[in-house]
């Protein structure tokens, strides 16, 4: 293992020397390139003003907006975190590792230089097809760092134009997803045989691409220019067709605020990735550093779990930073007797809670003290077998699940999560109306997480580590609140499809009002599609 990395290490060692050779040494002999004077901008026939005047304006229906994503759009004026998380989600720790340790070398360097340096190293030898980090992670960080000013100028205009300096497999769905914006124009990424080279086309291809959008479209008449204060030519020649420009500068972003949660033109409500933070520079070193640490304390959290009885262990956890906490209804017994005086004797408690991690039936087991058994409706084979309580699979079969069902009723309590995937954003996806037919004695429990640095979910990654990430951040921490029981429809065999659902509907919302979540009609097949690409079925071996 030592001798592979070394070898991997070598290999992007004298690959970088070749690629700094051939850069600084080429733009070395044109200085003229690096050192032109913002003072020949006004040769230009465009008008440039300074940004704060633009928020004054109000007639900008039916005109076109052309803004640069980097200088005036998002408040951070540094692109190194959404490299890092472009490194670590699709590379691996090693390759976000290697791009950490450039990062002195990067702030010596010139911005252009610095910024193919990170492409190369963040993109070299991915998969070109298995590449979805820019739509399945990343808007997720572009939209906490969007400056509101610009956001509300943005939705005044009529046909909106996005333009970045950054491959544009990592903004296009932002921008258009989330943003609502017409047309984007960034750098595309050169490929061989299905593989990121890590190189990205060159500029004047970006300003063609915007000549071509503004000429196809009849958009050169009325368009307006966001950029930012820059003392390059390079980047004010593509808004060469703009009637005024308007221009930013560093200190007038950090002024900005961000976008409210509530003011998004589309809702967040998946995405992926391990990474729960904005990998800063300073926050990547204590991830760095807290990553061995990290993982001997999940080891030692998972023995713990797994071998000392409940009245031990979580006295324990919570000494190792992770905490539970438990609340039922004041009219509800210690949850160690909860019992139905007429179903107990022949069924057992049929508890109906929210996905948020792998962990939720484990958490509430810890909880009651009690062995509980878990439905699930996909798990890997390595967490069905590290589970401490037992876990069944279901078919996706209505009769055969709900024969299934009936038989583990018969036999103790039940744990069942019918919105069958996880949802880590405050919404709930539809719950499956089954549990509805299997128990008149069903006890609603919702349930949240909350993590700091690495999340335990994953849709295109390995499930089987999903405990282990959630187990490594410092002080996570699960709240499960026991609700009010709510009748089923088992007792009854004339109830219409209706009531089946009407249950499930009832049941969600009384969860998503315990904990300030908004109910949805989205299914696991929608979140595997968006974040996959796949219906997220996870093959038996």
């Amino acid at each position: 293992m030592a001798k592979f990395f070394m070898k991997y290490f070598s290999f992007f060692k004298t690959l970088f020397f070749f690629f700094f050779y051939g850069v600084v040494f080429r733009q070395s002999k044109n200085p003229k390139a690096l050192h032109r004077n913002v003072s020949n901008i006004h040769a230009n026939k465009c008008t440039y003003h300074k940004y704060p005047s633009f928020a004054h304006r109000s007639n900008l229906s039916n005109q076109t907006l052309v803004f640069n994503v980097e200088e005036a759009l998002l408040k951070s004026s540094s692109l190194f975190p959404y490299f890092l998380l472009v490194a670590f989600e699709a590379g691996g720790l090693l390759r976000a590792f290697i791009l950490f340790v450039l990062y002195p070398f990067l702030c010596l360097v010139s911005e252009e230089t610095g910024l193919k340096v990170m492409v190369l190293v963040c993109f070299f030898g991915i998969k070109k097809n298995s590449f979805r980090v820019g739509s399945a992670v990343l808007p997720k960080f572009f939209l906490e760092d969007v400056g509101l000013e610009t956001f509300e100028i943005l939705k005044k205009g009529g046909k909106k134009v996005a333009v970045s300096n950054i491959p544009q497999v990592m903004i296009d769905s932002f921008v258009r997803d989330y943003l609502e914006i017409d047309f984007v124009v960034g750098r595309e990424l050169k490929v061989f045989c299905g593989y990121f080279l890590g190189v990205m086309e060159e500029k004047k291809r970006i300003k063609a691409a915007l000549e071509e959008i503004i000429g196809r479209e009849n958009l050169g008449c009325e368009v307006i220019g966001i950029s930012g204060f820059k003392k390059s030519l390079d980047q004010y020649h593509l808004f060469s067709h703009c009637k005024e420009i308007y221009l930013v500068r560093k200190a007038e972003k950090r002024s900005w605020q961000h976008v409210a949660r509530e003011e998004y033109l589309k809702p967040i409500i998946f995405h992926d990735g391990r990474l729960a933070f904005q990998p800063t520079l300073l926050a990547t070193l204590t991830m760095f550093m807290w990553v061995p640490f990290g993982f001997t304390l999940s080891i030692i959290r998972t023995v713990i779990g797994l071998i000392l009885p409940y009245r031990i262990s979580i006295p324990m956890l919570a000494y190792s930073g992770l905490h539970l906490f438990l609340s039922i209804p004041q009219t509800t017994q210690h949850p160690h007797s909860l019992q139905s005086s007429n179903n107990r004797k022949t069924k057992g408690r049929l508890y109906v809670c929210n996905h948020r991690t792998l962990l939720d039936p484990l958490c509430l087991s810890f909880l009651l003290q009690k062995d509980l058994t878990a439905v699930t409706y996909s798990l890997s084979r390595v967490s069905e077998l590290l589970a401490p309580i037992k876990t069944v699979r279901l078919a996706r079969n209505r009769d055969q699940d709900r024969k299934k069902m009936e038989n583990l009723l018969n036999q103790g309590d039940l744990v069942v999560c019918p919105e069958g995937t996880t949802c880590r954003e405050p919404y709930l996806l539809r719950f499956s109306p089954l549990f509805a037919e299997m128990s008149e004695d069903i006890v609603p429990v919702a349930m949240d997480s909350h993590v700091s640095m690495f999340y335990g979910t994953t849709a295109g990654g390995l499930k089987c580590l999903d405990p282990l990430f959630f187990l490594m951040n410092p002080r996570p921490s699960y709240n499960v609140q026991m609700l009010e029981g709510v009748s089923g429809l088992s007792a009854c065999h004339d109830h219409s499809e209706r009531s089946r659902f009407d249950v499930a509907n009832h049941v969600q919302n009384e969860i998503g009002k315990a904990l300030g979540f908004d109910c949805t009609k989205l299914t696991r097949r929608d979140k595997y599609l968006i974040l996959a690409g796949n219906e997220g079925l996870i093959s038996k071996p």
